[in-house]
């Protein structure tokens, strides 16, 4: 119970409540509880040269010293965040928010924060080969994990997700020259050999208690609780969590809920292998043959079952034109090339 209460807190906005970052303005107390209560939690604790970074809270906005105009776009792109749904229909076609893969309000370490790409975009992306704005980074999500369209560029709520990434990286430097401490879903080390039947037993032991037997999730009042892990309602074969070792480095840090790093690195992966071996939604990148599509991202596809004869049933997964409750294929930014080989001045 204290694990889980920690866990919580550190998550959302009751152990730290200011704005800064662990080499600009926060105390040295503060930081150093940040580290413990995470080491406490079972994450490693930062080496020496890594950025240690505390995001502000939707309290600190409201003490912040910046147009009022500025916080009511904030607010938005929380409100947006943490309820990505109510864009169902338009921009989302599953049971997914943004905050269903980025824990704590997009703030939690090691669940794949939001703010690093506040302060590390532009750049390149090798899932698109070329430089990604920020923007462009956050419809990347809606086009994969929303299996949706993403809002247009420019847009208020495009901008208004956009200001509220940038709010959670205040005080962090553009291109900081250190690590980012807690980026990302690290994962383990992969084992030898995973097991379907042994992912099968744990996800049933330990995750369908809320994500349901099917992997179909929970939704109450027509709002996602526990979002779905495959099925049409999930993110498509194009979303990052579709590759195994993303799966596996958000299970071992994140679940069960409350209990990161509770699993072993075996049962993380084994967890992650039976769930990449269910089917979902097309990937919006399908050529009309999956395994021409595998092969096209195959620096993608390569950490997927995509393309792959599934080692449930033996079907090859991927081998369909299904949409899930999308009713067309590609988003406006899915296959946009951009290049500035011509440009010479």
């Amino acid at each position: 119970m204290i694990r889980t209460l920690v866990y919580t807190a550190l998550s959302g906005t009751v152990l730290f409540s200011a704005t800064a970052a662990a080499n600009s303005y926060k105390t040295g107390a503060e930081i150093q509880q940040y580290i413990d209560t995470l080491t406490e939690m079972g994450f490693p604790a930062p080496e020496e040269d890594q950025l240690v970074h505390i995001p502000p809270t939707m309290e600190d906005l409201e003490e912040a010293d910046i147009h009022p105009k500025l916080k009511q776009t904030i607010r938005r792109g929380y409100d947006l965040f943490t309820n990505t749904q109510q864009l169902r229909g338009e921009n989302v076609f599953n049971n997914m928010n943004c905050s269903s893969c980025h824990l704590g309000e997009g703030r939690m370490p090691f669940s794949a924060p939001i703010w690093p790409a506040a302060v590390t975009l532009p750049d390149f992306r090798g899932k698109n080969g070329h430089v990604n704005s920020l923007e462009e980074r956050i419809a990347g999500c809606f086009a994969y994990s929303m299996n949706g369209e993403p809002p247009a560029y420019g847009s208020d709520d495009m901008l208004a997700l956009s200001a509220y990434h940038q709010w959670l990286a205040s005080g962090v430097e553009m291109y900081p020259k250190q690590d980012i401490y807690g980026r990302g879903f690290p994962a383990p080390d992969r084992p030898e050999q995973l097991s379907y039947s042994n992912g099968e037993k744990l996800y049933q032991q330990k995750c369908a208690v809320c994500h349901s037997e099917d992997g179909s999730g929970l939704r109450v009042d027509n709002q996602t609780v526990y979002p779905a892990l495959w099925g049409d309602m999930s993110n498509n074969w194009g979303a990052g969590m579709v590759r195994i070792f993303t799966a596996a480095g958000f299970i071992k840090n994140n679940m069960p809920l409350g209990q990161p790093n509770s699993l072993s690195d075996q049962e993380a992966w084994d967890i992650a292998y039976y769930m990449d071996n269910q089917e979902r939604p097309q990937d919006p990148r399908y050529t009309g043959d999956v395994e021409e599509t595998a092969e096209m991202f195959n620096n993608f596809h390569q950490h997927s079952m995509y393309g792959k004869d599934s080692a449930g049933d033996g079907g090859l997964l991927g081998d369909h034109e299904n949409t899930g409750d999308k009713p067309f294929l590609k988003p406006f930014n899915v296959g946009v090339p951009r290049n500035f080989e011509g440009n010479t001045d």
